[in-house]
């Protein structure tokens, strides 16, 4: 070991997946403080690997116990985008592979924006089919967002090139005739889900961006349409858009001073 630099110890642990590997052993007794640092960190790498395969595992569950009853298309259906004053709501369905691993796979909104962009690469190359619904600020005012998040959610299964003989829902009953588990905070339970959810997120939020360049006054790419301090005194400022839903109470009180 004593030949071997500190840097080429690094490039050997790199390559390293077996915890039994005799390079570890021999780096164990090495007393250059460089090479327990490169160890621990290893070890600490390999741990944190660990908890997110367990983690993957534990939300297969509900896919992997459909698939013992012998379904084959699994579709994970999420939404976002109820709580803003403007933009659309924005609904995703995800078949996943059965063999799909995905670590680091959540909730969308536990993970970074960096880890979400990351994820929803990885889970676009993946996915046996991916759908989009998404449903406008006029039509959320017209039929209320809890129809307008229906809506959106029928339209996203509508847009799989792969019909799914079941259906995983985030806490929410979809009107079609598909068989289908509603689960309670089910983007932090289901892969499927999870998955669904980061593509929602993310192309929710890449639509707010670009309504950011569209009205550059109203800061929607820094807010995604929330009711914050800058977005309000922007309303107050600059008035209600076409992209504002104006059924919801902070807008109508606006229109109603203006």
């Amino acid at each position: 070991m004593s030949q071997l630099t500190i840097k080429d110890i690094e490039n050997q642990l790199s390559m390293i997946h077996n915890e039994q590997d005799q390079f570890l052993k021999d780096c164990e007794n090495d007393s250059r403080k460089g090479v327990q640092v490169l160890l621990q960190r290893w070890r600490k790498k390999k741990a944190e690997e660990k908890a997110l395969e367990q983690q993957f595992k534990e939300m297969t569950q509900y896919e992997q116990g459909l698939y013992n009853m012998g379904y084959r298309f699994i579709a994970g259906v999420d939404e976002v985008g109820r709580g803003p004053l403007a933009g659309p709501v924005v609904a995703a369905a995800v078949i996943l592979p059965q063999d799909a691993f995905l670590p680091g796979l959540n909730d969308s909104k536990k993970l970074s924006e960096q880890k979400r962009e990351e994820l929803f690469q990885q889970i676009t190359e993946c996915a046996i089919s991916i759908g989009i619904g998404i449903i406008p600020a006029e039509v959320i005012d017209e039929v209320n967002i809890y129809q307008a998040t229906k809506q959106a959610m029928k339209k996203a299964l509508m847009g799989l090139s792969e019909k799914p003989d079941h259906l995983l829902v985030d806490a929410m009953e979809i009107p079609i005739a598909i068989p289908q588990t509603s689960i309670i905070k089910g983007d932090s339970k289901s892969v499927s889900i999870a998955a669904s959810s980061i593509i929602a997120k993310v192309t929710r939020d890449r639509l707010m961006v670009r309504l950011g360049h569209e009205y550059p006054q109203y800061g929607f790419e820094k807010h995604m349409g929330y009711g914050t301090a800058y977005h309000l005194d922007a309303l107050k400022k600059y008035g209600v858009t076409s992209e504002h839903r104006r059924s919801y109470a902070p807008i109508r009180q606006i229109i109603e001073v203006k």
